[in-house]
């Protein structure tokens, strides 16, 4: 049995993150660095989203990709689609 050198999984650990650095660089590009952060009235914390231009308007763009339509109110759209996502649905008998 061939014994694996320990430099190996180092070196394929960084080309894997090398290759992703790319990808994450134009989706940052594409939503021109605004940024928006809404907190929680229930005590749920803050979280922070990307504004970037959509087709029908602007979008918060989450941390995992999925680009969400502001409604009237960004802030509010983002609060109610994170921090108080269980509270908001409770309150709509949802």
């Amino acid at each position: 049995m061939k014994r694996i050198s320990p430099f190996i999984a180092p070196l394929a650990g960084a080309l894997l993150c090398a290759a992703a650095i790319p990808a994450f660089a134009g989706t940052r590009a594409i939503s021109h660095g605004s940024e928006l952060t809404a907190c929680s009235r229930y005590s749920n914390g803050c979280y922070t989203a990307t504004l970037a231009q959509g087709r029908q308007g602007r979008q918060l763009v989450l941390h995992n990709g999925t680009r969400i339509d502001c409604a009237r109110d960004c802030k509010n759209s983002l609060r109610e689609a994170t921090v108080d996502f269980w509270d908001t649905m409770r309150e709509n008998g949802g």
